[in-house]
């Protein structure tokens, strides 16, 4: 019994599984009545076919030949504890993470389209590390390749060249600012009810070619926006036009103090930042398209992510810096032309957030801009409701704060503050966000 316990036990049928017994038929011996293999440090033993019950009472050789050969084992071997434990082959990690990516690798037209993707589910440089890389780029280009090696489909096409500058969107972009400055110059030479017509007319026209100046381009989008973003837009553009002076005639006690024999109850219109934030969306396209077209250079040059990052941040920059400098000179323009003060203040902070909001929501990032957006139109909306709530009976505390605001540093401080702040914000998110590799995949450059 010893010796039966040694190997492992008895089957109910006189069946007994060694260890190191082979699992092939063709692996037992009939003349020695022995498997031709044993395990190690162990001479070749025969496979008796005893009965639990009694030990003692061994059937002959041919016996236990024809009860092993006509029952073959059905149980996975048991190993006693001095037979060592084969070593398994370690499985492939980057096949894993193929099958993982499976699309991304799929639809991918060059591995700088996988390296985006698997960088934008938060594979790092560090992270490809294990799998045996140096960086997420090598990464890719192992992926890309087994991918076109071992997949059924052809092997893709050759990645798509950076997008050129075509005559319709560049046309498209200046249509508006065309329009906004035809309607300043019929409202300007118009009066009473066709003024009020020109206006309504001239409103429906740059926003119609607004929005497809928005549809195709370096500002166009794939992604779907959040339903908020143009209504929120239009406020703060309508603030910008009507805002300074309806919050000036809602201090000083509104347009029921006009003097006796005055018609024109309206409040007075900034018609200058309108048109020059018209005007700068030619700027705001060319400088994104350029944004795109020398990131998208850099991600086919770059070896990392952190590098890729270091050389898009100074463009990104660049960029931004351009576009104020350019409305700041539209911004000149305009008020010499149409005879009005210059606010660059709330201009340039406006137009900064208008245009980091646009786009970030080009490159996929829509919750940002709309949660800033929000944010700064409510703030605006806010310090108008309480100027003209503080002129309800033992209400004038609601007015305090804005009224000192704009006693100090005038009326367009509300929304130089307000658009500010959401400037800023948008701003150190687009550095975070827009010099990643993921938002400039090939994906957003066909237009």
């Amino acid at each position: 019994m010893s010796e039966l316990d040694d190997l492992g036990g008895v089957g109910d049928l006189g069946e007994l599984d060694r260890p190191g017994t082979p699992g092939s038929p063709g692996a037992w011996d009939a003349r020695s009545e022995e498997w031709l293999t044993s395990e190690p440090g162990r001479p070749a033993a025969r496979t008796p076919a005893v009965d639990e019950a009694s030990p003692a009472d061994k059937p002959a050789p041919a016996a236990a030949h024809r009860t092993t050969t006509a029952t073959p084992p059905r149980t996975t071997p048991r190993r006693s504890q001095g037979t060592p434990t084969p070593r398994r082959t370690a499985a492939d990690p980057v096949k894993a993470l193929m099958h993982r990516h499976r699309e991304l690798c799929e639809r991918a037209v060059d591995p700088l389209e996988i390296a985006a993707g698997l960088e934008a589910h938060g594979v790092t440089d560090r992270t490809a590390t294990r799998f045996r890389h140096r960086d997420v780029f090598s990464l890719a280009e192992e992926m890309y390749a087994r991918a076109s090696r071992d997949g059924d489909s052809p092997a893709p096409a050759a990645p798509p060249e950076p997008p050129r500058t075509r005559a319709d969107w560049a046309l498209l972009t200046l249509l508006p600012g065309a329009l906004s400055a035809a309607t300043l110059t019929g409202i300007h030479f118009t009066d009473g009810r066709p003024r009020l017509i020109t206006a309504a007319v001239g409103t429906l026209a740059v926003a119609l070619a607004l929005r497809a100046a928005l549809t195709r381009g370096p500002l166009s989008t794939t992604h779907p926006t959040h339903p908020r973003t143009r209504t929120l837009t239009c406020w703060l553009i309508a603030y910008a036009l009507l805002g300074d002076g309806l919050l000036r005639q809602a201090i000083t006690g509104g347009p029921d103090t006009l003097p006796t024999g005055t018609t024109d109850a309206t409040w007075p219109t900034a018609g200058a930042p309108a048109l020059a934030l018209a005007l700068s969306l030619a700027p705001a396209a060319w400088t994104a398209h350029l944004l795109t077209t020398r990131a998208r250079r850099k991600l086919t040059a770059s070896r990392g992510l952190e590098d890729f990052a270091a050389a898009v941040h100074p463009l990104l920059l660049g960029a931004f810096a351009l576009y104020l400098s350019t409305l700041a000179a539209l911004l000149a323009l305009t008020a010499t032309a149409l005879d009005e003060p210059a606010p660059y203040a709330q201009t340039m902070t406006l137009g900064a957030l208008l245009y980091l909001s646009r786009l970030l929501t080009t490159h996929g990032f829509t919750h940002a801009p709309a949660l800033v957006l929000t944010v700064t139109a409510t703030a605006q909306a806010t310090a108008l409701a309480t100027t003209f709530a503080s002129r309800l009976p033992g209400c004038d505390a609601l007015g305090t704060p804005v009224t000192t605001l704009v006693d100090t540093w005038g009326p367009g401080a509300v929304p130089t503050l307000a658009c500010g702040v959401g400037a800023a914000t948008l701003l150190l998110h687009a550095t975070r966000r827009l010099t990643r590799a993921s938002a400039h995949a090939t994906t957003d450059l066909q237009w």
